[in-house]
């Protein structure tokens, strides 16, 4: 079995782990002979796209490694005890750890109320990093499908919730090393880095018209607001009502 291998599995056995209701000590979750953090940093050493590693605080991580109930031997479990989370190309992508000043969410205080209503419960699925135009990566753990432990998609322009076929690791090699201009075609605007880099990984800019509308195709020409990233998650949810998705 390779090294990869067993990092990603110990990620499903984890999370699976979680419905069993009975939370293990964070002393038992923090392994210090074979740390994930090992691989993640060489990563992001690597990487092609910029990615800053915001500073840790003791306490909260402990907290949040506890309450997220993810080994450190885990890539998930390593960002989320390591950093205070990551912002990837200047702040475009913000993936989840314990909570930073600038980027005040942890893990598993944003998901609460979300995909679990207590610390200990099994979710169907898991919030791990957002972006500055209001799309969400969750990590599914049985409510998006049959592919537990790959990465969706909720995307502001169309409102679905779109298979990625990554695994955690996967996605950070995503976010480390894709062509992003890519994969957000038609969703950045002109001086967009300059206005992203300035707002908290806790605000999003909202658009109007929206992205998913005819009207709203041309980024460029559609007004926007930075808001918080809670009442763009919240709007996309009840936009999908509205409009038939969730019935």
């Amino acid at each position: 079995m390779t090294r990869s291998f067993l990092v990603i599995a110990l990620i499903f056995i984890n999370f699976a782990a979680i419905g069993q209701n009975k939370m293990k000590k964070v002393e038992e979750l923090i392994d210090k002979n074979d740390p994930g953090w090992v691989i993640v940093e060489d990563w992001i050493k690597t990487a092609k796209n910029k990615v800053e590693i915001l500073p840790v605080d003791a306490v909260k991580a402990k907290d949040a490694l506890y309450k997220t109930q993810v080994t450190t031997r885990s890539t998930m479990g390593a960002v989320v005890f390591m950093t205070g989370g990551l912002l990837v190309d200047d702040g475009w992508i913000r993936i989840l750890g314990s909570g930073s000043s600038g980027f005040d969410r942890s893990l598993p205080d944003w998901n609460k109320g979300k995909s679990f209503n207590e610390f200990g419960e099994n979710p169907s699925f898991l919030l791990i990093a957002d972006d500055a135009i209001g799309g969400f990566y969750l990590l599914n753990g049985g409510g998006l499908g049959t592919d537990v432990g790959k990465i969706y998609y909720f995307s502001p322009d169309n409102l679905e919730y779109e298979q990625l076929d990554i695994t955690y690791s996967e996605f950070l090699g995503f976010c480390f090393n894709n062509d992003l201009d890519k994969f957000y075609e038609g969703n950045r605007w002109n001086g967009w880095r300059e206005e992203v880099s300035k707002i908290k990984g806790d605000q999003v800019f909202n658009f109007y018209p929206f992205l998913w509308t005819a009207e709203g195709s041309d980024i460029n020409k559609s007004s926007r607001k930075v808001i918080p990233v809670e009442e763009q998650y919240s709007l996309n949810l009840d936009l999908r009502k509205q409009l038939g998705f969730d019935k």
